[in-house]
């Protein structure tokens, strides 16, 4: 299996196939599980100071911060895939 390697902002780089989700950080639940990752050491801060303006939540229990939107992160990750992750089969 092929490791896919998105820039998520500041140099920073994400293994697109460990992520569960993309989330918001506005929401309630989301903002507890930033604290439950932040009290377990499972946080890794990835905005370099800035504002968090996605959650990602990864398949090993990691919560992960960064300053590009969720949308940006999606859009990077269709660019560098053979076919748009919209599209059925």
């Amino acid at each position: 299996m092929a490791i896919e390697l998105v820039h998520i902002g500041f140099n920073n780089m994400l293994a697109m196939n460990r992520v569960i989700a993309i989330a918001s950080p506005n929401s309630a639940p989301t903002k507890r599980m930033v604290q439950e990752g932040r009290g377990k050491g499972l946080l890794v801060d990835m905005t370099n100071g800035r504002r968090t303006k996605a959650v990602i939540i990864a398949d090993s229990g990691h919560v992960i911060l960064a300053a590009l939107a969720p949308e940006t992160i999606a859009g990077r990750l269709q660019i560098g895939s053979p076919k748009p992750i919209s599209e059925e089969e």
